[in-house]
């Protein structure tokens, strides 16, 4: 940059040469610090943030206000009164109706139910998904339609599956029946839905065709998570194929795994709608859950009080376990977390 004087004025002007003007402008505005925006501003841009967040939200919230925690507030209020479902909430009783729910034996074995059905659940369709899973993330031919196939029954409604196994399990015409027939195994006299002794196991095979495609999928998409190179690592150093499995495939699908289960418990535990449709929790009582036992004692004894009761205990139980497996299960997977990511993820 050269400096000229002007000799009439005395004045002295600047140019500045081509060939450095950019570099010294550049250099200029690094060098001058970037004025803090104003308070004032700042607190604006936070709340017009605020607001934006508020309006997203505020639909799903008021949904779940009025669909979850509404119905919840109306049922604990229910539950201690004796009310038959029509007039005012006058006869309070307290906690008499927990005490009846508890104390009664049909809805303990409900509970039981509940528990066994959750565990075979468990027990059955993660082996079996698994199974599934590693044979269809093979290439083969008609790898898409066989992963349709084995979801197809999870996207179908559960009343429709219901009544479709209510009529292929009935002892006089049923396709079920005839079939093992057939082959000379002769299913029960009063059929299997009919059965005390198995129609609890029953209903868990319709529930394992039902909601296997599900476990499938799953851990389909965690397959996909699993990098090639280790694979190729193993099969480098002579690995066999189960040890693969055991040591690289399933370590690493194991938080898939755990989702999954927890998904599939809190799905045993508020079991209704199958069970209601295939035996309406009978026959006597033998498949009875708790959401059978609590729309029966509603629906069909007109105890709204003894219902809101078993209603409650049945979300608490849910909820409990819920934070159980979280915080002895689920927990492990945040440990296992990269420091880094957990880092950034605070920033």
């Amino acid at each position: 940059m050269r400096i000229v004087a002007d000799d009439t004025t005395g004045a002295r002007s600047a140019t500045v040469s081509p060939a450095t003007s950019s570099q010294e402008v550049a250099g200029r505005a690094q060098a001058r610090p970037a004025a803090p925006a104003p308070a004032s501003r700042r607190r604006s841009s936070s709340a017009r943030q605020r607001l934006e967040i508020l309006f997203f939200v505020s639909p799903a919230l008021l949904v779940f206000l009025f669909f979850v925690v509404w119905p919840v507030i109306k049922a604990v209020q229910f539950s201690v009164y004796r009310w038959k479902g029509y007039g005012p909430l006058v006869d309070f009783v307290g906690l008499k109706n927990y005490a009846s729910v508890l104390q009664n034996e049909v809805f303990t074995d409900a509970f039981r139910h509940n528990i066994t059905i959750a565990v075979l659940s468990i027990a059955i369709q993660l082996p079996l998904g698994l199974a599934i899973a590693l044979l269809l993330n093979r290439k083969m031919w008609g790898q898409g339609m066989l992963r349709t196939i084995i979801f197809v029954p999870y996207v179908l409604a559960e009343v429709i599956a219901g009544v479709v196994w209510f009529q292929l399990l009935q002892p006089e015409y049923g396709v079920i029946d005839t079939i093992l027939g057939a082959v000379g195994i002769q299913g029960p006299e009063q059929g299997w839905l009919g059965t005390p002794e198995v129609a609890l196991y029953t209903v868990i095979a319709v529930l394992t065709w039902k909601y296997l495609g599900l476990a499938v999928i799953l851990f389909l998409a965690g397959l996909q998570g699993v990098p090639d190179e280790l694979y190729e690592a193993a099969s480098i150093d002579g690995a066999t194929w189960w040890q693969v499995q055991r040591k690289i495939t399933i370590p690493l699908l194991g938080p898939t795994m755990r989702t999954w289960a927890f998904l599939s418990m809190i799905g045993s535990l508020q079991l209704f709608d199958m069970v209601w449709i295939l035996t309406g929790g009978g026959p006597a009582n033998s498949t009875t859950t708790m959401a059978t036992f609590l729309v029966t004692e509603g629906t069909k004894r007109s105890n709204y009080g003894i219902a809101s009761a078993a209603s409650v205990i049945l979300f608490v139980v849910a909820l409990v376990l819920a934070l159980l497996y979280q915080f002895f299960v689920l927990r492990r997977d945040l440990h296992d977390e990269p420091r880094s990511s957990r880092k950034k993820a605070r920033r």
